[in-house]
């Protein structure tokens, strides 16, 4: 997000405005004109700043992902253990769930722009996979015996547990207890792999 340094405080306005309309509404549903109306900007102020509704909605999506990233990040510093940050984005995903009542961006963002060419595309699928790589980084620290293959039940476990958000079910409480239940039995399998006869 370097272009978020050189924006003005229109531009921020612009952001924060698309942000909001995007999430609520879709991104394919919302035009210039709205997202410039709700920034209290015109439509040229907006082209200044992001050239296209294409790189707005990049930044968009980049601006959700670094926060995103952060929350997790910060989450799985918390821990006590590695075993326990492995199943931390699960923890961060209640967090941030709170305020993010409408899914996840990033799923919207792929259902509305399917074709994988498409910068939006590209973002949202990146972040997916940065999600997937954690899993297994964490997974190895933790001493896991198979940590890719941990890393992909996690992930499905996760995305799993971010679809079903709408419904009036539990669902991330009982994704979360899974995810620890598969950490720890991979764990120890791993452990006692590794143990000496």
């Amino acid at each position: 997000m370097a272009e978020a340094k050189l924006m003005t405080p229109a531009g921020h306005r612009v952001l924060a405005a698309a942000g909001d309309l995007f999430y609520d509404r879709g991104i394919t549903a919302v035009g210039v004109d709205l997202i410039a109306e709700h920034a209290g900007v015109t439509k040229r102020t907006l082209y200044n700043q992001f050239g296209s509704k294409d790189h707005l909605v990049v930044a968009y999506l980049e601006e959700r992902e670094q926060r995103w990233q952060s929350l997790v990040r910060a989450t799985v510093a918390a821990c006590d253990s590695p075993v326990e940050a492995v199943a931390a984005p699960f923890v961060a995903l209640r967090t941030w769930n709170t305020t993010n009542p409408r899914g996840c961006a990033f799923i919207n963002a792929l259902a509305e722009f399917p074709n994988p060419a498409h910068p939006a595309h590209r973002v949202a699928s990146n972040q997916k996979l940065w999600l997937l790589n954690l899993f297994e980084e964490l997974a190895t620290a933790a001493n896991s015996s198979t940590p890719a293959a941990l890393a992909m039940q996690l992930f499905v476990l996760h995305e799993g547990a971010l679809v079903t958000q709408p419904l009036p079910l539990d669902t991330l409480t009982v994704s979360a207890d899974l995810a620890r239940a598969l950490v720890a039995s991979n764990t120890e399998r791993g452990a006692a792999v590794h143990s000496p006869s």
